[in-house]
């Protein structure tokens, strides 16, 4: 899917972003508790030439929120770049901060909210209103032939932003659909510490996911 020139959307929010008041107020409550904290919306991340584009959920209140960079800071980007500095999409080394010597060799990263939102829970209303952001970081990254979704609700934002009807493409882990144009959406269970303290993820099932996508890439 390509956005027509005539009604392009930014592909990040303004840093003052007000689209979302719930989302707002929150993130000025901990601007107030943390003034150094990044308390905003967090930007992409990643190889502008990326193979791989991965979208996650939402920042979290100490990790992207606090460190202004996707998944930097929290359990989540732990199991994610260690697993992307594996099958070779990322190098350097990740030390949960932004000013660390990792880089994204063949991938970028985004979020389908790009605010932090309580309880990790964004509303249908929040989803649908920062989604314009997601279409056209999907559009800017047209050319990575694999997008992995972390979880149920980055795979249905994603669909959305296609034009592609839920029920042709229904979530579930280990899940490969094709998008159309060469592109295929691979699903992953969030690789939260919920889902990984409960065992609904083990980083065999994480890493078998990008094992697939190398393969589909012909890479080993």
């Amino acid at each position: 899917m390509k956005i027509s020139d005539g009604h392009r959307s930014p592909r990040e929010p303004a840093p003052d972003c007000r689209l979302c008041p719930r989302l707002a107020e929150f993130i000025d409550n901990w601007r107030q508790r943390e003034p150094e904290w990044h308390n905003g919306p967090v930007r992409s991340f990643g190889a502008p030439e990326a193979d791989l584009l991965i979208v996650g959920l939402a920042p979290g209140v100490r990790g992207a929120n606090r460190t202004g960079r996707p998944f930097t800071g929290d359990y989540a980007g732990d199991l994610l770049y260690a697993t992307l500095i594996k099958f070779g999409f990322a190098e350097g080394e990740y030390d949960a901060r932004p000013d660390d010597s990792l880089k994204l060799t063949r991938a970028a990263i985004t979020n389908a909210v790009r605010c932090v939102p309580p309880d990790n829970k964004p509303t249908g209303e929040e989803i649908r209103t920062c989604r314009q952001f997601l279409t056209a970081t999907m559009d800017h990254y047209g050319k990575a032939g694999a997008v992995l979704a972390l979880g149920r609700i980055a795979h249905e934002s994603i669909l959305r932003a296609l034009s592609i009807r839920l029920k042709d493409a229904p979530f579930s882990h280990g899940a490969v659909h094709e998008l159309g144009s060469g592109r295929k959406l691979y699903d992953s269970y969030h690789c939260s510490r919920y889902n990984t303290n409960t065992r609904r993820l083990t980083t065999d099932m994480f890493e078998s996911v990008f094992e697939r996508i190398n393969a589909d890439q012909g890479r080993t």
